[in-house]
């Protein structure tokens, strides 16, 4: 996964109305219920199907930590999407999205001007269109590098350029070394 792609996924959980399962039967059960068998959940998990149905009837309590952790991320990927759906369609129509983050951010300006990419810690938010735009390329597998473009042409129209109010003769911005990245939508 890529940082976007991870700072998107952290946003939907924050949606989340009730918490997933917290013991090891539990997630298993669910996971049986979201894949259908015990063959697919081992194949997602890395585990064998002997070791799932041992998990689901309590033969097993405790999963290596390395396996606890692929269970747990595996139920959280598939938590609630209706919740997910319906909290990025708000953003994509009317709230739009906020970016938090700590980058270099390097860019294309007219003959006499500094484009030497430096470290900024920006919180910007997005209107509606860029977090369509982006939520658009994650669901077409889109690269990081794609998202953090979109991302970066958000950046220079509402920051940047305000608007249209300065910097006018900025043709290009690119988001380099992320630091850290955080969505709120």
């Amino acid at each position: 996964m890529s940082e976007i792609d991870d700072a998107i996924e952290r946003a939907d959980r924050e949606a989340f109305t009730r918490q997933p399962p917290k013991t090891l039967k539990g997630q298993i059960g669910y996971l049986l219920k979201q894949l259908g068998s015990a063959k697919a959940v081992a194949q997602e998990i890395g585990v064998t199907a002997d070791s799932v149905n041992r998990y689901r009837r309590g033969a097993r309590k405790h999963a290596r930590a390395d396996v606890a952790a692929k269970i747990n991320d595996a139920v959280r990927a598939r938590w609630q999407p209706q919740v997910r759906k319906r909290r990025q369609k708000q953003a994509a129509t009317a709230t739009g999205i906020t970016v938090e983050t700590r980058a270099r951010f390097g860019y294309t300006a007219p003959v006499g001007t500094t484009d030497d990419g430096r470290f900024r810690r920006l919180t910007v938010h997005l209107p509606p269109a860029y977090a369509q735009r982006l939520f658009d390329a994650r669901n077409a597998g889109a690269s990081d590098q794609q998202m953090r473009g979109i991302i970066a042409e958000g950046f220079k129209e509402i920051y940047f350029q305000d608007g249209g109010g300065r910097a006018t003769g900025l043709s290009d911005v690119t988001l380099n070394d992320i630091d850290y990245l955080d969505l709120d939508y």
